[in-house]
């Protein structure tokens, strides 16, 4: 990417944002769904932040034990640390461990870029708790009385029942959805709280970002066969159900379902639906109603026709610039040109480049930072 590299740094020219980065990553046969997605956490700056961090308290990643978040953590440092401002990297450590850590990802077969992120988050999270419970005990076993008053809020005391540890990954990604239930007979409104790291929404055709949220918060009536025991009335009853968001994430992922099973056909169908999806995005269906505001900085853009083949690229925001990450190659696109991957306004079209995973920032947080 020698010729491809200057380029780009001929094209910022003295716009090329200090200290920044601009490295491809080099696929080992089909790894496109996992480098798509690195490159949109790696410009996802909170995150990437704390992972360098994480890395320096090791002082050497690369030879601390291994598991996906030190291999993470040492390709962001390789990256961030490389003395020219683009080039390429092969993330080879990352893979062969996420290779080795789950089947799924060991064959050189099409894999999906959503259940790659999901994968990764939560086995990042596991690992941190882990991290944290091993420490706990440690200090535990050293000092009792210091590690009472000091130690964190989750006491493992009898009888005590331990808080969920709260990790920086759950910190920048996790948000709270409140799933209310009206009882149609005595109006009861019954609340469950669940988490998430994003956003699954079906599409439409010719439809917005705005439209599906409005659609995943919709109401439902269940009735007939899909009543619900209320507790109150102490029978089944018909009643109205909604999602709304309790607790917007400071990074906000929306994992667009375009793969959806065709009974007729007996197989997954690839949806090329434009859906429009802006660069600022006001998220309405929140608890409070009050409106939270978003930036778009990642794309993670699935290109083909079908579910089991094609290619994944990324479009990712750095500083004022946009740019298109394929692999080894990265080059500047028009801010303008992210809406070519909004999808085909025909079922039949020869865009397949369609946007799959988006990534938003709290306008609010990158503020405060």
């Amino acid at each position: 990417m020698g010729a491809a590299g200057s380029k780009l740094e001929k094209a910022l020219g003295d716009q090329f944002p200090e200290g920044e980065r601009y490295f491809g990553l080099e696929n080992f046969g089909n790894t496109c769904y996992c480098n798509s997605v690195l490159q949109a956490l790696y410009f996802c700056v909170p995150f990437r932040e704390r992972l360098l961090k994480y890395c320096s308290n090791y002082k050497n990643c690369a030879d601390t034990e291994e598991n996906l978040l030190i291999c993470l953590a040492d390709l962001f440092t390789q990256i961030s640390s490389q003395k020219k401002k683009t080039g390429v990297i092969a993330p080879k450590r990352f893979v062969q461990r996420l290779k080795k850590q789950n089947e799924i990802f060991r064959s050189y077969m099409h894999q999906d870029a959503h259940e790659f992120l999901n994968f990764l988050l939560n086995e990042l999270v596991d690992i941190l708790e882990k991290e944290a419970r091993t420490s706990k005990i440690e200090a535990e076993t050293s000092s009792p009385p210091e590690k009472t008053a000091n130690g964190p809020k989750n006491s493992q005391a009898k009888g005590v029942q331990k808080e969920p540890l709260v990790t920086w990954v759950h910190k920048n990604f996790q948000g709270i959805l409140t799933n209310e239930t009206r009882c149609l007979r005595c109006e009861t409104v019954t609340a469950r709280d669940e988490t998430f790291f994003d956003l699954s929404l079906d599409i439409e055709q010719n439809s917005s970002i705005t439209s599906c949220l409005k659609n995943f918060s919709s109401t439902e009536t269940l009735n007939a066969e899909d009543k619900f025991f209320c507790d109150k009335c102490c029978s089944l009853q018909e009643a109205q159900k909604r999602m709304k968001i309790k607790k917007p994430p400071h990074i906000l992922v929306i994992h667009l379902k375009r793969f959806k099973y065709i009974e007729q056909l007996g197989r997954y169908k690839k949806l090329s639906y434009r859906v429009v999806f802006p660069l600022e995005l006001k998220l309405s269906n929140t608890v409070e109603d009050a409106d939270s505001e978003y930036s778009l900085f990642a794309v993670v853009v699935h290109v083909g026709s079908g579910p089991n083949h094609g290619h994944y690229v990324s479009l990712v925001k750095s500083y004022d610039h946009w740019l298109f990450f394929d692999d080894e190659n990265v080059e500047m696109i028009d801010e303008s040109a992210v809406q070519t991957f909004f999808g085909s306004a025909q079922e039949y079209s020869s865009n397949t480049d369609h946007g799959y995973i988006l990534f938003y920032e709290s306008l609010v947080e990158r503020k405060n930072s």
